[in-house]
């Protein structure tokens, strides 16, 4: 077993230096919301800050009749919302469903 004080160096001759910084920013909290639904909606600038990712679903969590809408939903909030060091993601439609064009 290695030492702790041991731990940042190479394991071999000639092995590269490991990492000693995190090389991208963890996503440990991420928030999956319904864009068609108002009142979700309506809470997504009080949980900026809150979360590291925010994501708008697009996919089967939303019901066929309600898929514009929730496009229409994400496309207003991610204009209206100042989100700082929250990331917006979506979720897309599968690429055979008749959606996937209007989702991309």
């Amino acid at each position: 077993m290695r030492s702790s004080k041991d731990f940042f160096r190479p394991l071999a001759v000639g092995a590269p230096q490991p990492v000693t910084e995190i090389p991208a920013r963890p996503s440990r909290a991420i928030h999956f919301f319904d864009p068609s639904n108002e009142k979700m909606a309506a809470k997504i600038p009080q949980m900026v800050g809150t979360v590291d990712v925010l994501l708008g679903n697009l996919e089967d969590a939303v019901k066929a009749d309600n898929k514009e809408a929730a496009r229409a939903g994400l496309v207003r909030i991610a204009k209206e919302t100042d989100f700082g060091p929250t990331q917006l993601w979506t979720r897309i439609n599968a690429l055979d469903s008749p959606w996937v064009l209007d989702d991309l």
